[in-house]
């Protein structure tokens, strides 16, 4: 490989919530073991040298004084989603910096709504949502996904269009690829999921963070690009913030082609006085979205994907009863832990607990609205894979 995903990084009082923060207030890992972060979402791997590389050649200038994003920021921009995502026709004034994705939908939910209205997701539902949903006062309306024939997670079209005429939703919050379900949506899919909120005369909020990290042979199709209504009723955030773990950095950006509902949306974003971009995190992003930005990143979703195919593996013929779907994007397992819980007699409290304990630090099912499961970030070095799942047999899934 030409670039280094196997670096056991010590991220120890090195800015990292991922390390020193654990979940779990009441209970304590293990003394003598090194917590391995398998919760939040970001990637204990170095970051692609291209962006480190941008950074430090700007801090060589010793002044950071006040700057306009220059043209050179809006052209990675558009360069990087023709090529990832074959997007035509994204010109500069479709462009928005944002403050990360979450501070772009608060923008738009308190632009299109009012305190009390209701906003339909999907559940299970990423927990950002519902922390800015529960903080604007916004009622949350779910439409469940549910696991076909084969195991892969689907729209309920017809529960979606009844939600939203029952309880008169303007306003969709779509997540594409999915999180924390890892579905990388089928262009019908897509196209379904617009014709109902078209029909039902919903604005759309895409969040599509994910979309650079997908495997094998699913593709990431931007929600505006389905029809020339999606493209005129949707606004989409990205960011490089999942791709190359910059979200210490901060910086994300909107895509809205609707003339008037950008203007409104930019508008909105400039109320704080906050939402302004970071001399660094311009860096940073013309240092991913580069040629070699993309040789980093196409040899990363290998090593995701060997991550998720192994602990998937693993798990399911360790430990009967536990099943999940194999993620078609995202670095994050959905683990269903019902059946080996019952087989055991063992609360899903106390399994979370004991893997903690342990020192593998992941994630409440509950806290997305399924309690049965458990979020796992598989991000890490191989080598922490492994140890994670020898942990997880030889001290928590055991009776």
């Amino acid at each position: 490989m030409e670039f280094d995903f196997t670096t056991i990084l010590d991220r120890r009082g090195k800015d990292a919530l991922a390390v020193d923060i654990i979940p779990y207030p009441d209970v304590t890992v293990e003394n003598g073991v090194r917590p391995i972060p398998m919760w939040v979402a970001d990637m204990s791997f170095k970051t692609a040298p291209s962006i480190t590389e941008a950074v430090q050649k700007r801090l060589d200038h010793p002044n950071f004084g006040y700057f306009l994003l220059p043209d050179a920021y809006f052209d990675a921009i558009k360069s990087w989603q023709k090529t990832r995502h074959g997007v035509e026709g994204l010109e500069k004034e479709h462009i928005g910096y944002e403050n990360g994705v979450l501070g772009g939908v608060s923008s738009t939910i308190r632009l299109l709504t009012n305190e009390g209205d209701p906003i339909l997701v999907h559940s299970p539902t990423y927990i950002g949502f519902l922390h800015v949903l529960e903080d604007l006062k916004r009622r949350v309306v779910t439409s469940p996904l549910t696991r076909d024939e084969h195991g892969v997670w689907r729209m309920d079209f017809a529960d979606m269009e009844r939600k939203i005429k029952e309880n008169g939703i303007r306003l969709v919050i779509f997540c594409s690829p999915h999180n924390p379900c890892g579905r990388v949506w089928e262009r019908w899919e897509i196209e379904r999921a617009m014709a109902v909120y078209r029909d039902c005369g919903c604005t759309v909020i895409s969040d599509e963070i994910w979309a650079d990290l997908t495997f094998e042979n699913h593709k990431h199709i931007p929600t505006q690009s389905v029809s020339e209504d999606a493209r005129m009723r949707t606004v989409a955030f990205y960011a490089p913030s999942k791709t190359f773990s910059l979200a210490g950095l901060i910086g994300s950006y909107h895509i809205i082609y609707n003339k008037e509902l950008n203007e409104a949306v930019t508008s909105k974003g400039k109320e704080t006085f906050y939402n302004s971009c970071n001399v660094l995190s311009l860096h940073a992003l013309l240092g991913a979205y580069s040629p070699e930005g993309a040789r980093w990143l196409d040899e990363l979703r290998a090593v995701l994907y060997g991550n998720l195919c192994y602990v998937k593996y693993f798990m399911e013929s360790n430990f009967p009863g536990v099943s999940m779907f194999l993620p078609e994007g995202t670095y994050m397992l959905f683990l269903n832990c019902r059946g080996w819980c019952e087989a055991h007699h063992v609360p899903m409290d106390e399994l979370l607990e004991r893997g903690v304990r342990a020192g593998v630090i992941w994630q409440r099912g509950a806290d997305f609205g399924e309690p049965d499961s458990i979020r796992l970030n598989v991000a890490l070095p191989f080598a922490l894979v492994e140890e994670a799942m020898n942990r997880l047999k030889d001290r928590v899934f055991v009776d």
